[in-house]
């Protein structure tokens, strides 16, 4: 069974990217199980889903150190699993849903009175997941992750489009979890009060599968 800890300090405010280490996994197991690591095998097709982690915010701040941009409270993402094999292997599932509430996200940067919308584009992305625990999630061919916030100012709301070809995480048996810290996206368009670059950090836990009675919670093997 793999199980992860936490190895990556937390930077300024936006931080804590796990990184896995584990024990071997029986050799029958798949690399998503429910019920507890090494469980039940997580079923190709079936719905993955979390929230962020209690008492934690989704951030997008322009610099990897600092505590200026956009921080959002409420945000959950939806995955179909395409793929879980024995492990230790790497499971793959297809990203349909990554939502941000507007109403429980706020800026602080000089200018913007408030979030008006944060959009993720260009869905379904590719997510793979790891025996190790490592989390990759890329864009369709010939297309790229994508976020478009909207941000209220007196001037009247300004659209920002921010890219990035790739994102990292780590899962986490511990609390189930789900971790992204500082993954830089690069403004595509915008004005010039959308800053040049946003660093992405949030922590969703537990993950569930909603496709079985009673939304147990997933582990990686």
């Amino acid at each position: 069974m793999r199980t992860t800890r936490s190895l990556l300090v937390v930077a300024g405010a936006v931080a804590a990217l796990a990184v896995a280490t584990a024990s071997p996994a029986s050799a029958d197991g798949t690399v998503l199980t429910t019920g507890s690591a090494g469980g039940t095998a997580v079923a190709v097709g079936d719905v993955l889903n979390a929230s962020l982690a209690s008492g934690t915010a989704a951030t997008l701040y322009s610099s990897s150190t600092g505590t200026s941009g956009v921080s959002c409270t409420s945000s959950t993402f939806t995955a179909t699993v395409t793929a879980n094999p024995a492990a230790p292997g790497t499971a793959t599932e297809s990203l349909t849903g990554h939502t941000f509430d507007s109403a429980g996200c706020t800026s602080n940067v000089v200018g913007v009175l408030g979030v008006t919308g944060i959009t993720v584009d260009n869905l379904p992305y590719t997510t793979t997941v790891a025996s190790d625990g490592t989390i990759t999630v890329t864009p369709a061919a010939g297309s790229t992750i994508q976020t478009t916030v909207k941000l209220r100012t007196l001037l009247g709301t300004i659209t920002c489009v921010y890219r990035a070809p790739s994102l990292t995480g780590t899962a986490g048996n511990t609390d189930n979890s789900i971790t992204f810290t500082n993954q830089q996206f690069t403004k595509s368009s915008g004005s010039s009060l959308c800053f040049a670059n946003g660093y992405f950090t949030a922590k969703y836990a537990p993950v569930t599968d909603t496709s079985q009675s009673g939304n147990p919670v997933v582990h990686v093997n």
